[in-house]
């Protein structure tokens, strides 16, 4: 087994993007860290930068404004990388796909390796598809 890929199972950093989000992912993701859930237990801590995280987590839809954006932190990120896109807006867009401002999905903008759906995904379901990632690998 690949070294890098070893250490990225036992001490992965997870990045957090908001895509013109509504919040209720974000709190969801922010309710992993409590006492409650508690995901450093799997190792897994926030990181500051995007250039240090194993694991990018975006939420919410991705409209015009944040493709390139979106773009520009998958391309900072080092190898391997794992996208996550979290909620149903994320994944589909949903009720906000027929609007004016939302451009593609986030799978279209950059690769997405795990879909949680839900609106908003239950914190059990993001640790389960966030360590069968990682056991992916």
């Amino acid at each position: 087994m690949n070294l890098f890929k070893w250490g990225l199972r036992k001490a992965p950093a997870v990045f957090h993007a908001g895509a013109s989000a509504c919040n209720n992912c974000d709190i969801e993701i922010l309710d992993l860290l409590t006492p409650r859930f508690d995901i450093e237990r799997f190792g897994m801590t926030l990181a500051g930068s995007i250039r240090q995280a194993d694991i990018l987590l975006v939420t919410g839809v991705a409209n015009r404004k944040i493709a390139k954006k979106l773009q520009q932190l998958y391309a900072q990120m080092p190898a391997p990388k794992v996208v996550a896109a979290i909620g149903s807006c994320a994944c589909s867009g949903i009720i906000f796909r027929d609007s004016y401002n939302v451009g593609t999905p986030v799978d279209k903008i950059i690769p997405v390796n795990i879909y949680i759906p839900g609106c908003p995904p239950k914190p059990e379901a993001m640790i389960a598809a966030l360590i069968k990632a990682l056991n992916s690998l």
